[in-house]
Parts: structure tokens; sequence; C-alpha cells
């Protein structure tokens, strides 16, 4: 018998989903079906199984909820680190969410992504407990119950498939999980690469202020959207808060070798900064530099914030820089 027939309980079940939920790599969903092939046997009842399910769920979703009630953007930004495009990440996900409502929570389980920011996103939103509770519930139990009723229908088809396991998991590590790794170690090596070689083209704020003052041929351009949901989060004077994503899209960019780029992000290492600079200079953009320390350094100073973005074309033409197709003006995204 394979292990996970052997391995699930109530308990374990309940235990596998509460950690599934907590964002833990834990394989809850192969658990729900071995408990469903042992109802299917006689052996454990649908009922209890649905009940440490649900209970599961709804433990590490309220945890997620609470969270996001308290934390707001800043438990989003981190379940949304990751993401291609974090901004648009916790845009596309709250968007989501205000046009369905609390309904979301009852296919949330079954789409990723959504899944991880609906309950703190229910809990930013200002969602009653009482009303998120029975709606993740019903959720719960909807996603819970396929799971279960297909290893409960299944249950002699699984018990031969999960022979085979063993022999299974060992071509996948061959195939999938050494070359994964091996691409993980050479990315890391180049992102380290990256911010080493980047590390002399950062300049202070004071120095930027300066420059600025002067009237230098300086471009800021704010990353916020990229890096976050920016809505109601004031910049630099001056900037242009664009969406780094949607540069990569133009056919043609081209900055005077007169006229320096100046990027800044929120975090504090400039991380999103220096990513993007990289990819700029890769585009033949050589006057890229990234503000240390970021919009917070600049912050920590003193120095004036607005929360009115120049038109992002308009300041294109200004400086001379040419793109085409031209850019969008974001500002009323923003």
């Amino acid at each position: 018998m394979s292990y996970y027939l052997v391995h699930t309980t109530y308990l374990f079940l309940f235990i596998a989903v509460l950690a599934r939920q907590l964002c833990l790599p834990i394989p809850a969903n192969l658990f729900l079906l071995s408990g469903g092939a042992l109802a299917g046997s006689g052996k454990l009842s649908v009922s209890g199984l649905l009940s440490a399910a649900v209970l599961g769920c709804l433990l590490a979703d309220l945890v997620w909820f609470e969270a996001g009630r308290l934390g707001g953007k800043r438990v989003l930004k981190m379940l949304c680190a990751f993401a291609s495009d974090p901004g648009n990440c916790l845009h596309r996900g709250r968007e989501t969410f205000k046009k369905r409502g609390l309904l979301i929570l009852l296919i949330a389980k079954f789409v990723p992504g959504l899944d991880g920011i609906s309950p703190p996103l229910a809990g930013m939103l200002g969602t009653s407990r009482a009303a998120f509770i029975a709606y993740d519930a019903g959720g719960s139990a909807l996603w819970a119950g396929a799971y279960i009723g297909g290893g409960f229908v299944f249950a002699r088809q699984l018990d031969q498939m999960v022979s085979h396991i063993p022999v299974i998991a060992t071509w996948i590590v061959l195939v999938l999980a050494v070359p994964l790794l091996l691409f993980l170690i050479f990315r890391l090596t180049q992102l380290l690469f990256m911010l080493r070689h980047l590390r002399p083209l950062h300049i202070a704020p004071d120095q930027l202020k300066s420059q600025l003052e002067a009237k230098v041929k300086v471009g800021v351009v704010d990353l916020l959207r990229f890096e976050e949901d920016p809505e109601g989060v004031a910049g630099i004077p001056g900037a242009l808060r664009l969406d780094p994503l949607e540069l990569r899209r133009k056919k043609e960019i081209a900055v005077p070798p007169d006229v320096k780029l100046v990027l800044y992000c929120r975090s504090t290492n400039s991380f999103v900064s220096a990513r993007v600079a990289a990819a700029m200079r890769k585009r033949g953009i050589a006057n890229v530099h990234v503000l240390a320390g970021g919009l917070e350094a600049w912050k920590g100073l003193g120095f004036p914030l607005t929360a009115e973005f120049v038109d992002p074309q308009a300041a294109m033409t200004r400086l001379g820089i040419k793109v085409r197709p031209p850019l969008q003006d974001s500002r009323s995204e923003s």
C-alpha cells in the first residue's frame, strides 16, 4: 500500500491542509485523494475527511484574513513578490475581488494564485469576519469534496497507480528537478553578477536632488507600478511613473548620450531597480543609474514628495528620448 494511503488519517489530513493553506510545500491534494480512496474501502468516512479538510482551510485562511486586515498591502506585496509583475498581481487580484465579491471565495482554491491572495484581500477590503468564514467554508468544502470524491470513485485505479510512484518520482527528479536546480543556480549567479556590476552606477539621493535643481538632463523613472500597487503612494517630483514591462514591448527606445536615467523603487536594497536597469542596458541604454536606497532613502532625508506625475510622452519629448510606439499616460492608473 502506498505512503499516502498508509499515513492518511483525519488528524494528518487536517495538518496537511492547514500547512498547504499557510503556503508550506505539503501535497495536501494527494492526501485528500488517498482519504477518498480509504473512504471508498470503508476505512474512513467522507464526512470526517471533509470536516478535517474544511477546518484546516478555515484556520489557515483566517490567519491570512487577519494578516490582510492588519497589514494590508504589505502582506499582499509579500505574496506577490515572486510574480513576473508584482504590481499587476496586486491590481488584478483586487479588481477581481471587487468585481466578483465574496463569491470568488467559492472557486478561489481551484485557481492557482487566486487562492493565496483572496483571504488577505478580503481582510484588507473590510469584509466582515462572519461573511468571510461562511463563503470560505463553502469554497473549502467544494475544493476538498472534489478531491475526496475523486479518490472515492477511482479508489482502485489510484491504488494501482501509486504503486509506480517511486519509479515515476525517480524519473521526474532526473528529467526535471536536476535541470531546474542547475537553472536556478545559473540564475542566482546571474543575479549576483548583475548586482555587483550595477553597484558603481548607484546615485545617492542628495546627488540626484542637486542635479534636478541644477536642471541637468535627468529622467527620473518611478517603478512602483511594477513593484506594487502604488495607489496613494507619493513619489519624487518630476518623476515618470512607468511600467518596465511596457518598455520591453517597445520596438525602439533611443536615449541621447547626454541624458541620464535614474530608476527608483520602494525597496531599500533597490533590487527591482537593478533588474530593470540591467534589462535597459541590454537594450543599449548605457547611461542608466539606480537611486541608492530607493524611495525610502529619499524620504528619510526629508526631500519633497508629490502625488502628481508628469505625462510620460511629454517628458520623453523634452529629454529627446524617442520611444516607438509612444508611451501611454498611466497617471490615472496610479
